[in-house]
């Protein structure tokens, strides 16, 4: 095995955090952190005579994402049941900090057409209308379910893989959409074994999937590949966004959040982006 890359591990921390949070992809997540391209790379390279090294970056990774689900699950929704507008805010700020050095990444105003601008509104697009599709009301299943639910659960688990490789799709929303979300955070606080190894094992062979195509995308077609990305992450922001907070404090707290989101992308931005 290569060299262990032990910078993943809080980089996995971060990822995992929001896996509870629907809305919030961990795809979008790795683009702040400036290890998107190296992630696809990595998973893709499980495949071939690389794998060692891709092993090497994915295994810190992935520990820290596990770590994190099953550690912050219950701050998050604390947080998303006390303070949902603070949160949305947050992340807000932290989408908004990095679509610059994202841009700047590709150096868009020398390597945009007119196509690769048509791309990027039509990938925001179809993120946005996602954010329509959000019901809330939904009930655990966990102790009603049978074979039916269980092949559901793995189909979509692989479905929702998709969101730890395209910024922008949330897993757990998605999850959401589909009915499943608060069946699936029952068997996380619960750890229900079989919900969790069907989920698991749906996600194993979406990510392996996935990862396969936005490679050969970001060999063949690069500017056009993070125009869809760039795209993806802006409309996120649509997603994410919960209404504004009522009263002074609300907004203010909300403002505050925003920039310390921003912040943090702006400076993980510099450290992460960094030639």
């Amino acid at each position: 095995m290569g060299k262990i890359d032990v910078h993943n591990l809080w980089r996995g921390l971060i990822m995992g955090s929001v896996e509870t949070i629907p809305g919030v992809s961990s795809g979008t997540i790795a683009v702040v952190l400036g290890i998107y391209e190296r992630l696809i790379a990595s998973i893709n390279g499980l495949t071939t005579r690389e794998w060692k090294k891709s092993l090497a970056f994915l295994v810190p990774l992935v520990i820290g994402i596990f770590l994190a689900v099953f550690s912050s699950a219950a701050a998050i929704n604390w947080l998303l049941t006390h303070y949902p507008n603070q949160l949305s805010f947050f992340f807000l700020g932290l989408i908004i900090g990095v679509v610059p050095f994202l841009l700047k990444k590709i150096n868009f105003k020398q390597t945009f057409s007119g196509i690769h601008y048509l791309v990027l509104l039509i990938s925001l697009l179809l993120i946005a209308l996602f954010g329509i599709m959000q019901d809330p009301d939904q009930s655990s299943m966990l102790g009603s379910l049978n074979a039916n639910h269980y092949i559901a659960i793995f189909f979509l688990g692989w479905v929702a893989s998709s969101a730890m490789i395209l910024p922008g799709l949330s897993g757990s929303f998605l999850l959401l959409v589909f009915g499943y979300y608060a069946t699936i955070i029952d068997a996380l606080d619960n750890f229900h074994f079989p919900v969790l190894v069907t989920l698991i094992a749906g996600i194993g062979v979406g990510v392996l999937i996935t990862s396969k195509i936005v490679h050969f995308f970001l060999q063949r077609f690069p500017v056009g590949t993070y125009a869809v990305v760039t795209g993806m992450v802006l409309g996120s922001v649509v997603v994410i966004y919960q209404g504004m907070p009522i009263g002074i404090g609300g907004l203010f707290a909300s403002f505050i959040a925003l920039l310390l989101g921003f912040c943090v992308a702006f400076l993980l931005g510099k450290v992460e982006y960094k030639q």
